[in-house]
């Protein structure tokens, strides 16, 4: 089947993201600071809010396991948006490229509802695309192949017609499994250019 769509990822595909960022301000020592997120807030405890938890659930257990922190802890909450600094370079304009030529374009994202709350908004970007996925809303997190279901049926489309685009080497594995076309994003927007003209998509 011919490939006729885009599904992207939105976290370090389309916008940049770095849990350290909210404490920059706080935790100026760079060494302090990267072993706060890599024991405290850390990628794995966030991804829980990714799966459906709350900002507000999550912060309270992880003040009372670390309540020395407490203050840094409510931090990720209320300092969320500073985790997303801008667009990773390259992806916009490929975006705007495929909208230009008409191509479908639909999103699946890791993304808690506190989160995506907070960020909608401020990415116009994905005002392009015709349906977006959210783990947090819907209780399913990539690589589950639950949520690659999901997708292409409300989507309608079948999963050899969309080239889905992740930098999450598991997320890929999950989408290609499941007869997805896939593009491993590497921070590399000239290689996922030359993937997307292969295809005939620009």
């Amino acid at each position: 089947m011919k490939v006729d769509c885009v599904v992207w990822d939105i976290g370090r595909v389309l916008v940049e993201f770095d849990l350290a960022r909210i404490y920059r301000d706080t935790i100026p020592d760079d060494v302090e600071r990267q072993r706060f997120v890599a024991e405290v807030v850390t990628e794995a405890w966030h991804s829980q809010h990714d799966a459906g938890a709350s900002f507000e659930e999550m912060v309270a257990a992880r003040t009372a396991q670390y309540p020395m922190y407490a203050d840094r802890i409510a931090r990720y909450a209320s300092h969320w948006l500073d985790s997303l600094p801008g667009p990773v370079a390259g992806t916009h304009e490929l975006v705007a490229r495929l909208s230009a030529r008409n191509v479908p374009q639909y999103a699946i994202t890791n993304f808690g509802v506190d989160a995506w709350r907070l960020f909608r908004p401020t990415f116009p970007v994905l005002n392009t695309f015709e349906d977006i996925v959210v783990s947090g809303i819907e209780r399913l997190i990539k690589p589950d192949p639950a949520i690659f279901h999901l997708a292409a049926s409300r989507f309608g489309r079948d999963p050899q017609t969309m080239l889905f685009i992740d930098d999450n080497a598991d997320n890929i594995a999950a989408a290609a499994t499941l007869g997805w076309h896939v593009h491993h994003f590497t921070g590399d927007a000239a290689a996922l250019e030359r993937e997307l003209v292969a295809l005939g998509l620009l």
